[in-house]
Order: C-alpha cells, then structure tokens, then sequence
C-alpha cells in the first residue's frame, strides 16, 4: 500500500486522538501516532474497497453514501 495515494497527518491524528482522552495530560508516543495513522488509513481503504463491491452488487455506478452506510456495520465489527 506504500504510495497508493495520500495519508493522515500525524498532527491531525494527535489532535483527534486528544478530544477524547479524559485527562488532557495524556501523552501519546511516536509509534503509537505512527500505528493510529497506519490503521486509519487501513480502515479508510476497506471502507472504499467495501463501497464498491456494494455498489457493483447493486448494479450502481457510483458509490454514494447509501453503499457505505450498508458496510459500516461490518466494518465497525472487523476493527
């Protein structure tokens, strides 16, 4: 998957990371960052991988937000 196309910046996955700790102290290492930023990326491309086969097995040209609104729960139950 190097190269496929663009990822998450490390800074917005800190910030997002950081709006539901509990304790605003809470740190989070440089490989923990890393490994966030690799799983969001994982689970994005499965979202897109997961629309499409949704949206061909309805016949549909385009994957809208119905096709993904049907693998969301699969998805949510992988991770």
């Amino acid at each position: 998957m190097e190269g496929a196309g663009a990822g998450f910046r490390k800074e917005l996955v800190s910030k997002l990371l950081h709006l539901h700790f509990k304790d605003a102290k809470t740190k989070v290492s440089g490989d923990a960052l890393q490994l966030m930023v690799e799983l969001l990326k994982i689970f994005v491309v499965e979202a897109a991988v997961r629309g499409i086969r949704q949206a061909q097995a309805e016949d549909v040209p385009l994957v809208g937000v119905d096709q993904l609104e049907k693998v969301l729960p699969q998805l949510l139950l992988d991770f």
